[in-house]
């Protein structure tokens, strides 16, 4: 158990992204194409946040030309280069599936002032 616990603890980031479910967040990635490597963003809206320590992860739902995409990060991936928040969302659910049935204005969740 001492092991498992040293090696989480190796790759834990220092500073943790603050992600709660329903904000708006643009994540920054590092992808490798060949030998160069750039960074790609992904917008969206966090539905879910799951496990703990360093098996955690958010997923982040966003609309690309009329077809919902959802992508899972590992929030202590060496990958994401960086998470911004844009906007804060209101929201009263842990898991905000409900979106995946909702196109347009009825798809958006209100901003926490």
């Amino acid at each position: 158990m001492d092991l498992m616990k040293s090696f989480s603890e190796k790759h834990l980031r220092e500073e943790v992204p603050s992600v709660t479910v329903g904000d708006t967040v643009r994540v920054h990635l590092k992808v490798k194409e060949g030998n160069r490597e750039r960074i790609q963003v992904f917008e969206g809206t966090v539905i879910a946040k799951k496990h703990g320590g360093i098996a955690e992860t958010f997923t982040v739902r966003r609309i690309s030309y009329g077809v919902g995409v959802e992508k899972v990060f590992p929030l202590h991936s060496p990958v994401i280069e960086k998470v911004e928040t844009i906007r804060r969302g209101k929201v009263r659910r842990a898991k905000l599936y409900y979106l995946r049935d909702r196109v347009g204005k009825s798809a958006k969740v209100k901003e926490k002032l």
